[in-house]
Protein backbone atom coordinates (compact mmCIF):
# COMPACT_ATOMS: atom_id res chain seq x y z
CA UNK A 1 0.00 0.00 0.00
CA UNK A 2 2.80 2.52 0.40
CA UNK A 3 4.57 2.08 -2.63
CA UNK A 4 1.19 2.75 -4.26
CA UNK A 5 0.83 5.99 -2.15
CA UNK A 6 4.16 6.46 -3.34
CA UNK A 7 3.93 5.50 -7.09
CA UNK A 8 0.11 8.12 -6.67
CA UNK A 9 2.41 11.21 -5.68
CA UNK A 10 5.33 10.36 -8.25
CA UNK A 11 2.92 10.33 -10.97
CA UNK A 12 0.78 13.07 -10.33
CA UNK A 13 3.94 15.44 -9.39
CA UNK A 14 5.52 14.46 -12.06
CA UNK A 15 2.92 15.03 -14.77
CA UNK A 16 2.20 18.64 -12.71
CA UNK A 17 5.44 19.85 -13.36
CA UNK A 18 4.91 18.80 -17.50
CA UNK A 19 2.05 20.88 -16.58
CA UNK A 20 3.86 23.61 -15.34
CA UNK A 21 6.38 23.53 -18.27
CA UNK A 22 4.05 23.36 -21.29
CA UNK A 23 1.55 25.69 -20.01
CA UNK A 24 3.38 28.40 -18.91
CA UNK A 25 7.35 28.54 -19.97
CA UNK A 26 6.34 27.08 -23.35
CA UNK A 27 3.07 28.42 -23.89
CA UNK A 28 3.89 30.85 -26.66
CA UNK A 29 4.81 27.59 -28.34
CA UNK A 30 1.68 25.31 -28.94
CA UNK A 31 3.08 22.45 -31.38
CA UNK A 32 6.54 22.11 -28.85
CA UNK A 33 4.01 22.84 -25.59
CA UNK A 34 1.94 19.69 -26.87
CA UNK A 35 4.67 17.52 -28.21
CA UNK A 36 6.94 18.32 -25.02
CA UNK A 37 3.92 16.88 -22.68
CA UNK A 38 3.28 13.98 -25.32
CA UNK A 39 6.61 12.74 -25.21
CA UNK A 40 7.87 13.48 -21.58
CA UNK A 41 4.65 12.04 -20.26
CA UNK A 42 5.84 8.72 -21.61
CA UNK A 43 8.75 8.72 -18.89
CA UNK A 44 6.13 7.41 -16.45
CA UNK A 45 7.09 3.94 -17.52
CA UNK A 46 10.48 4.45 -15.42
CA UNK A 47 7.49 4.66 -12.67
CA UNK A 48 5.45 1.63 -13.09
CA UNK A 49 7.71 -0.87 -10.84
CA UNK A 50 6.82 0.94 -7.72
CA UNK A 51 3.58 0.09 -8.02
CA UNK A 52 1.95 -3.14 -5.87
CA UNK A 53 -1.56 -3.48 -7.21
CA UNK A 54 -3.02 -2.92 -10.72
CA UNK A 55 -6.47 -1.00 -9.26
CA UNK A 56 -3.90 1.80 -7.85
CA UNK A 57 -1.64 2.16 -11.09
CA UNK A 58 -4.85 1.72 -13.46
CA UNK A 59 -7.91 3.36 -11.77
CA UNK A 60 -5.90 6.36 -9.44
CA UNK A 61 -2.61 6.91 -11.40
CA UNK A 62 -4.15 6.38 -14.57
CA UNK A 63 -7.85 6.98 -15.17
CA UNK A 64 -8.29 10.09 -13.12
CA UNK A 65 -6.41 11.41 -16.35
CA UNK A 66 -9.17 10.95 -18.47
CA UNK A 67 -11.87 13.55 -17.01
CA UNK A 68 -8.81 15.85 -16.45
CA UNK A 69 -7.98 15.73 -19.75
CA UNK A 70 -10.79 15.85 -21.02
CA UNK A 71 -11.32 18.91 -18.75
CA UNK A 72 -8.72 20.56 -20.46
CA UNK A 73 -9.71 19.90 -23.76
CA UNK A 74 -12.18 22.04 -26.59
CA UNK A 75 -15.03 19.96 -25.85
CA UNK A 76 -14.86 20.35 -22.11
CA UNK A 77 -17.97 22.36 -20.55
CA UNK A 78 -15.37 24.16 -18.43
CA UNK A 79 -13.56 26.17 -21.15
CA UNK A 80 -10.22 26.02 -19.26
CA UNK A 81 -7.38 26.92 -21.57
CA UNK A 82 -4.92 25.07 -22.48
CA UNK A 83 -1.91 25.34 -24.89
CA UNK A 84 -1.13 22.13 -24.92
CA UNK A 85 -4.92 20.63 -25.59
CA UNK A 86 -5.57 23.56 -28.10
CA UNK A 87 -2.41 23.13 -30.32
CA UNK A 88 -3.55 19.47 -32.03
CA UNK A 89 -6.59 17.16 -32.02
CA UNK A 90 -8.97 17.78 -29.27
CA UNK A 91 -9.35 14.85 -27.36
CA UNK A 92 -5.64 13.38 -28.30
CA UNK A 93 -4.50 13.73 -24.60
CA UNK A 94 -7.93 11.77 -23.66
CA UNK A 95 -6.94 9.25 -25.87
CA UNK A 96 -3.52 9.07 -24.59
CA UNK A 97 -5.42 8.83 -21.06
CA UNK A 98 -7.54 6.07 -22.14
CA UNK A 99 -4.69 3.87 -23.79
CA UNK A 100 -2.66 4.52 -20.74
CA UNK A 101 -5.37 3.14 -18.28
CA UNK A 102 -5.96 -0.06 -20.65
CA UNK A 103 -2.46 -0.97 -20.94
CA UNK A 104 -2.20 -0.90 -16.73
CA UNK A 105 -5.15 -2.67 -16.19
CA UNK A 106 -4.73 -5.72 -18.80
CA UNK A 107 -0.39 -5.93 -18.59
CA UNK A 108 -0.30 -4.75 -14.48
CA UNK A 109 1.78 -8.18 -14.29
CA UNK A 110 3.76 -7.75 -17.27
CA UNK A 111 5.06 -3.69 -16.80
CA UNK A 112 7.40 -4.47 -19.66
CA UNK A 113 4.33 -4.46 -21.69
CA UNK A 114 3.16 -1.32 -20.62
CA UNK A 115 5.93 0.17 -21.34
CA UNK A 116 6.15 -0.94 -24.91
CA UNK A 117 2.64 1.12 -25.75
CA UNK A 118 3.40 4.20 -24.06
CA UNK A 119 6.64 4.23 -25.49
CA UNK A 120 5.41 4.07 -28.78
CA UNK A 121 3.06 6.07 -28.03
CA UNK A 122 5.05 9.10 -26.36
CA UNK A 123 8.39 9.29 -28.17
CA UNK A 124 7.54 7.51 -31.25
CA UNK A 125 4.09 9.43 -31.99
CA UNK A 126 5.41 12.26 -30.97
CA UNK A 127 8.84 12.93 -32.26
CA UNK A 128 6.88 11.48 -36.13
CA UNK A 129 4.61 14.59 -35.68
CA UNK A 130 7.08 16.95 -34.57
CA UNK A 131 9.81 16.17 -36.75
CA UNK A 132 7.08 15.48 -39.58
CA UNK A 133 5.58 18.75 -39.27
CA UNK A 134 9.17 21.05 -39.21
CA UNK A 135 10.84 19.27 -41.60
CA UNK A 136 8.66 16.89 -43.41
CA UNK A 137 8.89 17.42 -47.09
CA UNK A 138 8.69 13.81 -48.52
CA UNK A 139 4.90 13.52 -48.42
CA UNK A 140 2.65 10.38 -49.07
CA UNK A 141 -1.10 9.86 -48.65
CA UNK A 142 -2.81 6.58 -46.92
CA UNK A 143 -6.21 6.34 -46.22
CA UNK A 144 -6.72 10.38 -46.59
CA UNK A 145 -4.15 11.02 -44.24
CA UNK A 146 -1.08 12.95 -45.52
CA UNK A 147 2.11 12.06 -43.65
CA UNK A 148 5.55 12.53 -44.72
CA UNK A 149 8.70 10.03 -44.94
CA UNK A 150 10.81 11.85 -42.45
CA UNK A 151 8.21 11.56 -39.92
CA UNK A 152 7.50 8.44 -40.40
CA UNK A 153 11.39 7.13 -40.25
CA UNK A 154 11.16 9.63 -36.88
CA UNK A 155 8.90 7.10 -35.41
CA UNK A 156 10.59 4.28 -36.23
CA UNK A 157 13.71 5.05 -34.41
CA UNK A 158 12.15 6.95 -32.03
CA UNK A 159 9.61 4.11 -30.87
CA UNK A 160 13.20 1.35 -31.43
CA UNK A 161 14.95 3.35 -29.61
CA UNK A 162 12.85 3.90 -26.14
CA UNK A 163 11.90 0.51 -26.85
CA UNK A 164 15.12 -1.11 -26.51
CA UNK A 165 15.85 1.86 -23.40
CA UNK A 166 12.63 0.29 -21.81
CA UNK A 167 13.26 -3.43 -22.18
CA UNK A 168 17.14 -3.26 -20.66
CA UNK A 169 15.46 -1.24 -17.76
CA UNK A 170 13.08 -4.40 -16.85
CA UNK A 171 16.02 -6.55 -17.70
CA UNK A 172 14.24 -8.48 -20.44
CA UNK A 173 16.28 -7.86 -23.53
CA UNK A 174 17.64 -10.86 -23.04
CA UNK A 175 18.92 -12.24 -26.86
CA UNK A 176 18.45 -11.99 -30.65
CA UNK A 177 15.21 -12.84 -31.05
CA UNK A 178 14.32 -9.62 -28.48
CA UNK A 179 15.87 -7.45 -30.63
CA UNK A 180 13.86 -8.60 -33.79
CA UNK A 181 11.18 -8.46 -31.73
CA UNK A 182 11.50 -4.46 -31.35
CA UNK A 183 12.83 -3.90 -34.61
CA UNK A 184 9.13 -5.37 -35.73
CA UNK A 185 7.21 -3.69 -33.32
CA UNK A 186 8.59 -0.53 -33.73
CA UNK A 187 8.14 -1.24 -38.14
CA UNK A 188 4.19 -1.90 -36.87
CA UNK A 189 3.78 0.78 -35.27
CA UNK A 190 5.16 2.88 -37.82
CA UNK A 191 2.32 1.82 -40.03
CA UNK A 192 -0.25 2.13 -37.43
CA UNK A 193 0.32 5.37 -37.18
CA UNK A 194 1.06 6.26 -40.81
CA UNK A 195 -2.76 5.08 -41.84
CA UNK A 196 -4.80 6.03 -38.49
CA UNK A 197 -6.93 8.91 -38.55
CA UNK A 198 -5.70 11.73 -36.66
CA UNK A 199 -5.79 11.72 -33.25
CA UNK A 200 -7.29 8.33 -32.80
CA UNK A 201 -3.47 7.16 -32.97
CA UNK A 202 -3.29 8.02 -29.39
CA UNK A 203 -4.86 4.41 -29.40
CA UNK A 204 -4.39 2.57 -32.12
CA UNK A 205 -0.41 2.82 -32.06
CA UNK A 206 -0.37 1.97 -28.10
CA UNK A 207 -2.58 -0.72 -27.82
CA UNK A 208 -1.54 -2.37 -31.46
CA UNK A 209 2.06 -2.23 -30.33
CA UNK A 210 1.85 -3.62 -26.78
CA UNK A 211 -0.24 -6.22 -28.41
CA UNK A 212 2.12 -6.99 -31.46
CA UNK A 213 4.79 -7.29 -28.56
CA UNK A 214 3.08 -9.70 -26.63
CA UNK A 215 2.13 -11.83 -29.38
CA UNK A 216 6.00 -12.24 -30.91
CA UNK A 217 7.57 -11.86 -27.23
CA UNK A 218 5.21 -14.56 -25.48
Amino acid sequence: MKSDVLGVILVYAYVAILLLISEKILKKYPLLSRKFLHIMVGNIIFLLPIFETRWAMAFIAAAPFILITFLLSPYSPLKIPSTASMAGHGLGLVYYSISWTLLAFLFFQRPEIIAVGIGAMSYGDGFASLIGKKIGKRKYIIGGNTKSIEGSLSMFFATLIILFISLLYYQVLEDFHSIVTLVLVSLGATVVEGITPKGLDNLSVSLLSALMYYALAG
